[in-house]
């Protein structure tokens, strides 16, 4: 736990992430499966070199890789990635954003599903449902 009572997330040590930055999980999932997590989009991130120069825009795939990981961070148990529903881009996502992600979890068949709404200060920049299998383990 941080001194705020979140927790800090870093970046995944089982396969690479085009994401350096760590999520910060600003609210446990409630007993609604309902959380949020955190991530500072510090301009120092690696996927700014060479992705608009002049104009560096966070890529929506890393904005997908933040809700993966605050998801994953936040899942009602031991889970898995099984596929990214959807995800639709609403606005852009700068260095020095802070990025919040609101997470809704529900069950779904055999494993979870995971609403997750990104914004900025600026409102909101994606919309991505993700689908979970389940892997084992006790709940969380």
């Amino acid at each position: 736990m941080t001194a705020a009572g979140s927790t800090t997330v870093p970046a995944p040590a089982a396969g690479p992430s085009p994401v350096a930055g760590d999520v910060r999980v600003v609210s446990a999932r409630d007993a609604d499966g309902k959380a949020a997590a955190r991530v500072v989009i510090d301009a120092a991130e690696p996927v700014f070199e060479g992705h608009y120069p002049d104009f560096p825009i966070f890529p929506g795939v890393c904005v997908v890789e933040c809700a993966h990981r605050a998801a994953t961070a936040t899942a009602p148990g031991p889970a898995e990635l099984a596929a990214v529903v959807s995800a639709r881009f609403a606005g852009a996502v700068y260095p020095g954003d802070v990025l919040d992600v609101a997470l809704a979890w529900r069950p779904d068949g055999d494993g979870w599903r995971c609403d997750a709404i990104a914004t900025t200060a600026r409102g909101k920049a994606a919309s991505v449902r993700l689908r979970y299998r389940t892997t084992g383990g006790e709940p969380r």
